[in-house]
Order: C-alpha cells, then structure tokens, then sequence
C-alpha cells in the first residue's frame, strides 16, 4: 500500500489559505494526499483589514474565519501552533508547546510529517535596531496585536474621559508611511467613534495624529507620485500631521527622538515600518536565508537547498530574470501561491514544476476610510491608470471579494460579502471593506 503524500503549510495567511483551500479540493477530498494547514491562531482575518480591527471600524466576530470549520469544508485539516524548526532529514515540522495565560502547558511540542511543505508566514515590522522600539512601540502584524491596539486606545480614551482631561489630546505617532502606516492613521477617527459608543460626546480633535516616514515623500514604493501627493493631501485635510524626510533615533516612553535631534511626544507609537521575516526563519532548518531573515528561493519557489520545501510571500526571497527581487506585497504573495498550488500537484503526478515565476505588478491602491480612496492599476502595462473617488473603491472592495471567493467559492464567497454588507446596515459603524 502506497504511503500517504502529506502535504503542510505553515502559516494561514492569503497565500497560505488559498494554497490550503485549492490543494484541499484537488488532492484531499480526493484522497489523493493529507493536506495540514498550521497556523498560530484560531481563525483568518484577511491583513489589508487589520488596521480597521485595531480601531474598531472592523468587527473581528463578522469577519473573522475559523481555520477549523474552514478546514472542515474545503478538504484539508488545521493544526494550530507555532513552527520553531524544521527537521530535515525527518521531514518534520516541530511545533512548539501550547500554554494557557499562566505558563501551563496544554499541548506538548509535536512533530508534523511533510512530504512536501510550504513556509508561508508573512513578515513582521522590521525595528530596523533602533533603541526602544521593541520596548515602547505596538505593532500591526498579527490580530492579536491588532485587538491589543485597540484595547490600548480605549482604556486611553476612557481614562482621559473619566478624568475629564478630553481638552487635553491624546497624541499616537505612526511610524512608517506604506500603505499600513497610511491606512492606519486614516482610520484613527472610527477609534474615537467607539466612545461615542460609551456617550461620551467627543470629536477627533481630541486625537492628535502623526504619521512619520524617513522617505522625502509618503507611499515611497509607490512609483506614481501623483498617488503619493493625493494622499498626503488628503490626510492633511482630515488633520494628520504628515512628517516627511524624519528619521527616528530612539524611542522612549514619552516619544522618540529624531537623528535631527528633534523630540516628537506620543502617548503611543505604532511602528509599521519595513518589513522582514521572522528571526526565527534565520537559517532554519539548514535552509538559505538573507538578511532580513528570508528563505531563498528559486524561480518555482523551491527553497535553493530542498526541492520539497517551498517558501512564499514575504518571507520568501525571490529572484526575477533582471536581478530585482519580488516585493513584499499581497499580490506577489498570492501569484506565488497560485504557482506553488500547481508545482507540487503537478510534482505528486511525477512531473517536472513550472519554473519561471515572473511578478506582475498589477499596482497599488490606498484606502484612507471613508474620505478617499487612490490608486494605479496594471502598472506593468505601461505605467498604468490612475484611478480615484468611486472607481477605486469598487476595485478596493472588489480585491476582499476576490479572496471571499477564492476561499469559498463563486456562491457562498458572494453571498457572504452581502451578509457582511447588511450587518453593516445594521451596524453602521462598521464599513463595508
């Protein structure tokens, strides 16, 4: 009897769970291989959201997604803990233990088998060194710390208001100014919105927003600089103050310290700033990595020393055929993917993966909440199209739709963004994403 194809993926981020649902329907309901997707949490929240969980415009209940229930529907199992090594020569996956709030152990360290596996994890704000910011900043790279955030600034606004201090302002510094540090500071008025909630009768002018980037302009990956100009614009007008050309030094509980030995105060700092793999990834399992902790990979997404293993998205590092390498941004993640789905079905049949992936970039839209919302589409033809207003919050809109579908299907992909559109009519605090 023929030994069972186990196929793993760790982390059940975009990419990870599209590769889990398509390999979930074409090899287990099939029985053609066991397919195991493990993953920190408990459930999927899609990461372009996660700036809205962390000031309360998003409701983690509605639009959260259970890995189990998921796992259940689309052919594939879940097992949820943290990926510490990989053993090699065993073809194992080694979890870490699972604790409880008090350091006991629920779970003891497993080991999962692999036939083939796929590293997936995303990446997390690089602190690039600098002093204090591991100690005194937030960051925005997982749900957890997206729902820490949003505590944080609640228990900020309801002690100011308990203490009747709302003349005085509650200053939050964002540091980096991609599309998550933009984003974020945007949506700062629905976290003011949560206590009105409480019937507190407050307006933003209570928030005093500053949003920090080293680049002499906002959206520096950005290649258009008209995209870059409107938004900064834009924030202006809402009342972000936008810091451009401002390196950060060191920060401390009471703010940070620029290299032009200016000192900017913040009651809370929200670094969102480069990004890298996981220190952990550094070397892992004997495989090739770079400097920001990256698994080298070749072209198909094979790690450059174990043809069975596959890394994707953002923690992987990926050449092209000029000698760039592909961004770190959720399309990439997901072409990637697509790719990857298809070389191990096609490596399960015995034959060769496809072997030059070449990154499209189909380019970039901003959503800064309900004010407005900028982009360029299908930048690789010619530079693309500029697109504002209306248009490009339905194609904002259309790439959440894109993933409900390629998570659930054309049918219940769709019915489940008009479930969330109504809740939000009944809710209409919440917005339609």
């Amino acid at each position: 009897m023929q030994e069972m194809i186990n196929v793993v993926i760790v982390g059940g981020g975009a990419g990870g769970m599209e590769i889990a649902t398509k390999l979930g329907h074409k090899l287990g309901k099939k029985n053609k291989a066991r397919v195991t997707l493990i993953d920190c949490a408990e459930s999927h929240v899609w990461k372009p959201l996660l700036h809205e969980v962390a000031t309360g415009a998003l409701d983690v209940g509605i639009d959260a997604l259970s890995y189990r229930g998921h796992a259940a529907a689309h052919g594939y199992h879940f097992q949820q803990g943290a990926m510490t090594d990989i053993d090699r020569e065993n073809k194992q996956v080694i979890l870490a233990p699972i604790l409880d709030e008090d350091g006991e152990e629920l779970l003891p360290a497993r080991r999962i088998d692999y036939t083939y596996l796929v590293i997936a994890i995303g990446s997390i704000a690089n602190d690039f060194n600098i002093k204090g910011v591991r100690d005194h900043c937030v960051f925005l790279d997982s749900t957890e710390q997206a729902m820490e955030i949003r505590s944080m600034l609640l228990n900020k606004f309801m002690r100011y208001a308990s203490h009747h201090q709302l003349d005085e302002k509650i200053k939050i510094a964002v540091v980096g100014a991609g599309a998550t540090g933009v984003e974020m500071s945007a949506e700062m008025h629905h976290a003011v919105d949560q206590l009105r909630g409480f019937g507190y009768k407050i307006d933003t002018s209570l928030l005093e927003v500053t949003l920090i980037e080293a680049d002499e302009r906002i959206l520096p990956k950005v290649e258009k600089t008209e995209i870059s100009d409107s938004v900064a614009k834009e924030l202006t007008a809402i009342g972000v103050n936008v810091r451009t050309s401002t390196r950060i030094n060191e920060v401390t509980p009471e703010g940070l310290h620029t290299t032009s030995d200016e000192f900017i105060p913040a009651d809370m700092v929200i670094w969102s700033t480069g990004v890298k793999a996981p220190d952990f990834l550094n070397g892992i399992g004997g495989l090739e990595s770079n400097h920001i902790n990256q698994v080298m990979v070749q072209q198909n997404m094979q790690t450059t020393r174990d043809s069975h293993i596959f890394a994707i998205g953002d923690c992987a590092a990926c050449p092209q055929e000029d000698g760039s390498w592909v961004p770190p941004r959720g399309q990439s993640a997901r072409q990637m993917a697509l790719m990857t789905a298809d070389n191990i079905r096609l490596m399960i049949d015995g034959q060769e993966p496809k072997h030059n992936y070449v990154y499209k970039d189909l380019g970039s839209l901003v959503n800064l909440s309900k004010f407005h919302t900028v982009g360029n589409l299908m930048s690789f033809m010619g530079g693309g199209v500029l697109v504002e207003g209306k248009i490009a919050r339905f194609v904002y809109t259309s790439l959440y739709r894109r993933h409900l579908i390629e998570l659930h299907g054309v049918f219940k992909g769709t019915l489940l963004m008009f479930a969330k559109g109504i809740s939000r009519i009944i809710h209409p605090h919440l917005k339609l994403h």
